[in-house]
């Protein structure tokens, strides 16, 4: 339901920035015509859900433009958060991690030193000796 009332607005915020590009100022629908100004709105009505105006409104062209791109850029910010969100606190986070500090308090500097090939092997390869 939040993904769609995002789309939503989303297609009444590129409505807008076209009829302000136009010259028509900010003019977004009230909350009841929110949803009902849609069909009209994707079909290219710049005028769609919002009072009577005298100032000259978008092409449809610009206006199915604009809203797509505006999806487009709500739907790549939606995805990042998502991401991030899912990295963060989703299933498939890492748990049980130690942090920089965390392991500094317990394991002290000088046995993080000493013993830095065994828990960083990547890191600090253990020297073999030459025979």
């Amino acid at each position: 339901m939040a993904v769609l009332l995002i789309a939503a607005l989303a297609a009444h915020l590129g409505r807008a920035v076209a009829n302000r590009i136009a010259g028509a100022g900010w003019a977004f629908p009230d909350r009841a015509d929110l949803f009902t100004s849609l069909p009209g709105l994707l079909t290219g009505d710049a005028a769609a859900g919002l009072p009577a105006t005298t100032a000259p409104l978008a092409t449809a062209d610009t206006v199915l433009t604009l809203i797509v791109v505006v999806e487009l850029m709500v739907l790549t910010a939606v995805s990042v958060v998502l991401k991030v969100g899912l990295g963060r606190w989703g299933p498939g986070r890492m748990r049980g991690m130690a942090s920089r500090s965390e392991a500094k308090q317990l394991l002290g500097r000088t046995r993080l030193r000493r013993n830095a090939p065994i828990i960083r092997p990547d890191l600090y390869p253990t020297r073999r000796r030459r025979g």
